[in-house]
């Protein structure tokens, strides 16, 4: 295994934590990106990676991007993120190794708030929360900010891709407009939902595709290979998988006007950004459309409104990325790059 500082997505992370617990078989890594504009706040996922190297990777990555959302979205909060090594693929994870993580959370002394990621849920956040008051998007009381974040990060994502559809299409409604999803859980799927109701012409895919076959049948949508989806011919192609997926190959075999969806870190390295760019294809930055869950566990721990304040604050995120692509018009740089400066600047690394 690389000594941490030595991996590539290391950017000066105030801390890399590794937990190990034997007799519940956790292990974990808490990536702690920036503390500058509050504690490091970020969800905790479940996934089987090939090597040590790549579920750290991960980590750095996610942090690293929850600072620039945590920054973009108002929130006076930093940029963590947890991982959690699954033995195999499919494993789910025990109870006992809920608390050793909750556990993991405590010690470190409310530098991380920890959240619901890719394998996790509401009922696995309460019981990390048994061992741990550093924890968010517990269950709630009607109209109270917080709960399951996966439904306000569709709302975000699904108001993004309005705005994409704006500016790359001129298009006043959703109507007509062809989107092509890849991954239809929580995100993907809710904003397939939220798009068919507004008439979008949808081709959706997954890895499970019998889920796949099933919210298309629900909706009257087309469905296609997950390996293929992205080079469908359509007007907006919106990942909402694992993230990587946007290389100088996808990026080549892409048919649309714009990218606009809420995976997380979708360049698979910044550069690409540009690639993207030099084909004239809009990209929404990740962090900036996804941030609707974030908004909703944020003020949740933070104690601050209730779920109007959420909906208000998710409903501006249009107004960002307008921002940032007009400064991209500006200066003649990928939005992808402009969104980080402008993020970096407000954690105090511009």
């Amino acid at each position: 295994m690389s000594a941490v500082w030595n991996l590539p997505d290391f950017d000066e992370h105030e801390g890399v934590h590794h937990f190990r617990d034997s007799a519940s078989g956790l292990t974990a890594v808490v990536a702690v990106h920036s503390t500058k504009l509050g504690p490091a706040a970020g969800g905790v996922r479940f996934w089987h990676y090939a090597s040590g190297d790549a579920a750290i990777t991960d980590a750095l990555r996610l942090s690293r991007g929850m600072s620039y959302k945590n920054a973009m979205a108002g929130l006076p909060l930093g940029g963590g993120k947890g991982v959690v090594l699954a033995s195999e693929p499919g494993a789910t994870i025990t109870e006992a190794q809920l608390v050793a993580f909750g556990d993991a959370v405590e010690s470190l002394g409310g530098r991380y708030v920890t959240a619901e990621d890719v394998g996790m849920s509401e009922a696995r956040m309460g019981t990390i929360a048994t061992r741990t008051k550093h924890v968010s998007g517990l269950p709630v009381a009607a109209g109270g900010a917080g709960g399951d974040p996966g439904p306000f990060t569709a709302m975000g994502v699904y108001l993004g891709v309005n705005a994409a559809a704006r500016r790359a299409l001129g298009a006043e409604s959703m109507k007509g407009v062809h989107v092509a999803i890849q991954g239809v859980g929580s995100v993907g799927g809710g904003l397939a939902r939220l798009l068919a109701a507004d008439g979008a012409k949808l081709t959706i895919a997954d890895v499970n595709e019998e889920k796949a076959r099933a919210l298309a049948a629900e909706l009257g949508a087309d469905v296609a290979a997950s390996d293929a989806v992205l080079a469908t011919p359509c007007d907006i192609v919106s990942p909402n998988a694992l993230g990587a997926i946007l290389d100088e190959t996808s990026i080549a075999a892409l048919d649309c006007k714009a990218v606009a969806g809420g995976a997380n870190n979708q360049l698979r390295e910044a550069r690409h950004g540009a690639v993207l760019a030099a084909r004239g294809i809009l990209y929404a930055p990740d962090y900036v459309i996804n941030a609707g869950g974030i908004i909703n566990v944020g003020l949740e721990y933070l104690g601050h409104g209730d779920r109007a304040e959420v909906e208000a604050r998710i409903a501006r995120i249009p107004d960002r990325l307008v921002e940032v692509w007009d400064e991209a018009d500006r200066t003649g740089q990928p939005s992808s790059d402009v969104a980080d400066a402008i993020a970096r600047r407000l954690i105090g690394r511009g």
